[in-house]
């Protein structure tokens, strides 16, 4: 398929329909789509006719879609014939070990927590025969779903034309290096690479770990000598394959999932040549910790630990001996304790009316500043469904200010009679930067809706509640400044609930 024949709005296969181009890069391209039977969000890539390794991006596309570790990412559809060729994978939402570097090294057993995950699902797919070649901090994501993945396996190699005879320990030396980016925030090669700075060296080799960042473990700085520094190894054996690798971090704690009641939305894109990647927070200067993991016992704080647990069986001995010697005086008195008032008081939630969910009759998008007046309101329905993983989204602008072009685009919805508003729960993308506001009235026109709250850089679940009750059959999301996504500008809503305290 020539690139001129493919458009926003292309159909391949009769389901997945190509949105946003996110990247091109030597004849492939890289484009944001959305699988019209499972209404989600893949990525897909294009080929030019040119384009000289398509059948063996897709031999090896096809070869990775049997891969079952969830750490990797899927591959759904592969295909070449004289019209076109493409590859469909999944589109992954999270912060890649650059964004997770954005301000210095991880904690040591974070990194090697990450690197000993990706060693494992790389151990998995060379069981297959499965290679990666090309290990980049790009290729290395802590999802939004607090999960890792490995991006980029088998397919990467193939759109690069790399070949080897040790791939074993060429991954070897891919996850040594992540480690070693992860210990330090420097990359050990001879250029920077995604951003980071490149490692120090003395003596004409690369400083180790430990001698470029303070409190890295021992034990993480020889992981990391014998898996990339050859010239710092002094007599230790390699680690030459992810199943070494993964045997030597057996002993490091694992990030811990958290659960999340709904998942977020894409941001700036930035993918590996094979799949899609959506990163949150591409713009903050912080960078949001991954969650606590479960740290090994050091010398001396399991005696404190008994210390400590002694003293709270003391204490609780203690309360029931006076809690025992204060019934017995009650009873042996023959005396009722006083009875106290029952009267709830004003904040009681006894006394209070329950929020009820209302559900909206139907809704729309909303562009009244723009040429039509509608804003893919043939996806509105995704962000009153019900299920998490649709969504509704904006058109894409190019500035956060929707490209100058108008104060605002949102969401209405319907409620198909008045209802009291307590509040609005709109569950919008994950990447920071969204300025919303909720308006209610009692018609669909811009200046019959009353703007009632407002969220200002808000992202993922965002409660809209009024000081007061607001009436009105109409409620509507309006955004006034949309995040990055994709290399464009979009306002997401994955979903909408409406409380009431009752019908108005």
């Amino acid at each position: 398929m020539s690139t001129s024949a493919v458009a926003p709005g292309t159909r391949l296969a009769e389901r997945f329909r190509l949105e946003d181009r996110v990247s091109e890069s030597d004849g492939a391209t890289l484009w944001k789509a959305i699988d019209e039977i499972l209404a989600r969000p893949v990525a897909v890539h294009t080929f030019a006719p040119d384009f000289p390794r398509v059948h063996e991006v897709v031999t090896a596309a096809r070869a990775a879609s049997r891969l079952t570790d969830p750490r990797l990412t899927q591959v759904f559809d592969a295909a070449e014939d004289d019209k076109h060729a493409y590859v469909v994978s999944e589109w992954v939402t999270g912060e890649t070990l650059t964004d997770l570097l954005a301000n210095g090294p991880l904690e040591p057993e974070r990194a090697a927590g990450l690197v000993a995950e990706a060693a494992e699902a790389l151990a998995h797919a060379h069981e297959a025969r499965l290679y990666h070649l090309c290990l980049r901090p790009a290729h290395l994501v802590w999802t939004t779903g607090n999960t890792v993945k490995v991006l980029g396996v088998a397919v990467d190699a193939a759109m690069y034309g790399l070949t080897t005879d040790q791939p074993a320990l060429d991954d070897a030396e891919g996850l040594g290096r992540l480690l070693y980016a992860g210990l330090t925030g420097h990359w050990p090669g001879d250029e920077e690479e995604g951003g980071l700075p490149a490692a120090p060296m003395t003596d004409g080799h690369f400083c180790t770990p430990r001698q470029v960042t303070a409190g890295v473990p021992g034990y993480l700085d020889t992981v990391t000598v014998r898996a990339c520094l050859p010239e710092s190894r002094k007599g230790q054996g390699a680690l030459s394959s992810p199943a070494d690798i993964t045997e030597a971090l057996a002993g490091v704690a694992r990030p811990m999932p958290i659960p999340i009641s709904y998942p977020s939305t894409p941001a700036v894109a930035s993918a590996s040549h094979t799949e899609g990647l959506d990163v949150t927070h591409r713009n903050q200067t912080t960078v949001a910790p991954l969650p606590p993991v479960q740290r090994r016992q050091q010398g001396g704080g399991s005696a404190l630990n008994r210390v400590l647990m002694t003293i709270v069986v003391l204490l609780v001995i203690a309360a029931v001996g006076v809690g025992a010697w204060t019934v017995g005086r009650s009873l042996g008195s023959g005396t009722e304790p006083e009875a106290q008032p029952t009267t709830p008081s004003a904040t009681s939630p006894s006394s209070s009316t329950p929020a009820q969910t209302v559900k909206p009759a139907k809704a729309r998008g909303f562009d009244p500043l723009g040429n039509d007046g509608d804003e893919k309101s043939d996806k509105a329905g995704l962000a009153i469904d019900g299920k998490p993983s649709t969504y509704w989204e904006t058109e894409g602008y190019t500035s956060p200010e929707l490209g100058n072009l108008k104060k605002g685009v949102g969401l209405l919805l319907d409620m198909g009679k008045s209802v009291q508003v307590s509040d609005v729960v709109a569950t919008l993308g994950s990447s920071p930067g969204a300025n919303v506001e909720l308006k209610v009235g009692d018609a669909p026109e811009l200046g019959s809706l009353k703007t009632v709250a407002t969220a200002k850089d808000a992202s993922g679940k965002t409660t809209l509640k009024p000081d007061q009750a607001a009436t009105g059959q109409y409620v509507l999301i309006w955004f006034t400044r949309v995040p990055a996504d994709a290399g464009k500008f979009h306002g997401t809503i994955y979903e909408v609930v409406v409380h009431s305290p009752g019908s108005a």
